[in-house]
């Protein structure tokens, strides 16, 4: 199998900068609305998504500045709450049209339909987050588009482990190097190479000068990036493969 046969997305900083102006907020408004003190700043933030996963996020904050918090018990509970709350402060975000699609984006989407490829996601993101994402700023359609999407907990271990993108090649059907992946941050790099898939890394807000060793490219955005240039990329790496 020579031909590219699918392209797997990444969802939050690859597909829209979903990070500072969207999951950030709506984090801050879940805490405030549960009466918490915790405050995420921009840079903080920053330094907090080197952990993968909102849940798993909030515990690595806990662990370093609300001991008291971890130590309640019902803490693990409590932290799936906030979350589900945050999902909800999120929808609301992106149904107002506030996190647009990263440039070059929808162009790519539609090329890679037109060219008869197929679609997938593979994000640490919930299900929830990807279909408003999906139809708020793509299409109202466009989760239909996509024939696989690897989102939430349905895998164990997050992104950098290879599991989600996994779980994804496993219901496309398809071997990882018919694949790839485009992603935005160095975990999920590890991540889709752990699973054997070639990746193109589009830099985001967070994640600029970030190790991005084996990736095929890295690119500011998706602005100058056609399908054509995907195609060629993939064919140069099953060439020196």
């Amino acid at each position: 199998m020579n031909t590219l046969q699918a392209l797997i997305f990444d969802v939050d900083g690859t597909i829209s900068d979903t990070e500072r102006d969207g999951h950030r907020i709506a984090f801050n408004a879940a805490f405030a609305d549960a009466g918490m003190s915790w405050q995420w700043d921009a840079a903080l933030y920053g330094e907090l998504l080197a952990v993968t996963g909102g849940k798993e996020r909030m515990r690595f904050y806990a662990e370093r500045y609300d001991r008291d918090f971890l130590a309640l018990p019902d803490a693990d509970a409590r932290i799936k709450v906030l979350h589900a709350a945050k999902t909800v402060h999120y929808v609301r975000l992106v149904e107002s049209g506030a996190l647009p699609l990263r440039p070059g984006v929808a162009r790519l989407i539609d090329e890679a339909r037109a060219a008869g490829v197929r679609l997938a996601i593979a994000t640490t993101t919930t299900p929830e987050n990807v279909e408003v994402l999906l139809r708020a700023s793509v299409a109202p359609e466009a989760s239909s588009w996509f024939e696989v999407i690897g989102a939430g907990d349905i895998v164990p271990a997050k992104k950098p482990a290879p599991d989600i993108y996994t779980w994804v090649l496993e219901r496309l059907n398809l071997p990882a190097h018919a694949c790839l992946a485009l992603e935005d941050s160095a975990n999920g790099l590890k991540s889709s190479l752990a699973a054997g898939i070639p990746t193109l890394v589009t830099e985001s807000e967070y994640t600029q000068g970030q190790d991005f060793s084996g990736a095929l490219a890295v690119v500011p955005d998706l602005a100058q990036t056609r399908f054509a240039d995907l195609q060629a990329l993939f064919k140069k790496n099953l060439s020196s493969t």
